[in-house]
């Protein structure tokens, strides 16, 4: 499954893989990644990108995407999440 949106000029991509359900953000030349297990259960980890390097964990999703916003230099608000995502966190 894979879901994209924008809004103020970040993209947000949500995918699913066989491991994980990872969202990406991007925004003027800059990207962070939220993923989660794929059954739903562990921390969020903020990466700087789908395969990049593990910035931090957090159990809850507004904070994950406090930290994501961070990484863009965008606000929270600015954030899109596609509606597959929602439900992220703990």
């Amino acid at each position: 499954m894979t879901d994209t949106t924008e809004a103020d000029g970040v993209v947000a991509d949500y995918e699913e893989t066989d491991a994980e359900r990872v969202l990406t953000f991007s925004a003027g030349g800059r990207v962070a990644t939220v993923a989660q297990n794929v059954d739903g259960y562990a921390m969020l980890k903020v990466r700087a990108g789908p395969d990049g390097d593990e910035l931090e964990r957090y159990y809850g999703f507004d904070m994950a995407l406090d930290h994501a916003a961070e990484v863009l230099g965008v606000a929270v608000g600015d954030l899109p999440v596609p509606d597959a995502a929602a439900d992220m966190g703990m």
